[in-house]
């Protein structure tokens, strides 16, 4: 399985505080039958270069090399919806053209249609992480899907179908699963003790809504298409 969010890299953000953290998150990731993880720490601002998440990034894996651990950690970034294009493609998803879209927790802006057709009319192609958590989203979800049909992809946390978040947000994940809406599962993980890097529990849920094959693309065939930069239509 592959997991394109996750906040793994240590004492960078609010995730793992260090690296003993981080490795420990790790060893649960492999566990769990992930292979890949995209390292995806906060950016709302050009706080954290580019290149400064690319050395961390390379630093870790040649922990993990050294150690014998069989997982490869890849770039990547949770963008805020507040920063421009110009800024947002300095974060993408292992090079691509893909990039996780982090929206205000406390809503949907008015003009969340506009700032995605930005990006898209930039060449960029946005994943939208956690709506089910978005409380404008979980009163109404039909809010999210004419962003999926103006080209949105769009990931929910694995937690959440497993009531991690409460039930409001496990009721929307299911629902939105349920109207094909949903092209990821992650961990969104942020610790080795609470909120793990954990993707199993989730796609076993998620099976049991949409079937095991379309589960199974979730964690496999589509973010696999994500971090090698294939275009992807959901």
């Amino acid at each position: 399985m592959i997991d394109i969010h996750c906040h793994i890299l240590p004492a960078i953000d609010d995730g793992s505080s260090s690296l003993e953290e981080s490795l420990a998150m790790a060893d649960i990731a492999i566990k769990d039958g992930i292979s890949h993880i995209v390292a995806t720490p906060h950016i709302k601002g050009e706080v954290h270069s580019p290149q400064l998440l690319q050395q961390r990034v390379a630093d870790f894996n040649a922990v993990l090399t050294k150690r014998g651990y069989p997982i490869k950690i890849l770039t990547g970034a949770d963008v805020s919806a507040m920063l421009p294009p110009q800024a947002v493609a300095r974060y993408t998803i292992n090079g691509s053209n893909y990039f996780l879209l982090e929206f205000p927790h406390s809503h949907l802006p008015q003009n969340a249609n506009q700032m995605v057709f930005e990006m898209l009319l930039a060449g960029l192609r946005p994943i939208i992480t956690h709506p089910e958590r978005n409380p404008s989203i979980m009163r109404n979800p039909e809010r999210l899907f004419s962003l999926v049909d103006a080209g949105c992809l769009v990931q929910i946390t694995a937690g959440s179908l497993v009531g991690d978040f409460g039930m409001d947000s496990k009721d929307c994940a299911v629902y939105l699963l349920k109207m094909g809406q949903v092209h990821f599962l992650a961990s969104d993980a942020h610790s080795a003790t609470h909120r793990r890097p954990v993707l199993s529990d989730g796609a076993k849920a998620a099976a049991a809504i949409i079937g095991e094959e379309a589960a199974e693309s979730l964690v496999t065939t589509n973010p696999a298409a994500v971090i090698a930069g294939r275009s992807f239509d959901g």
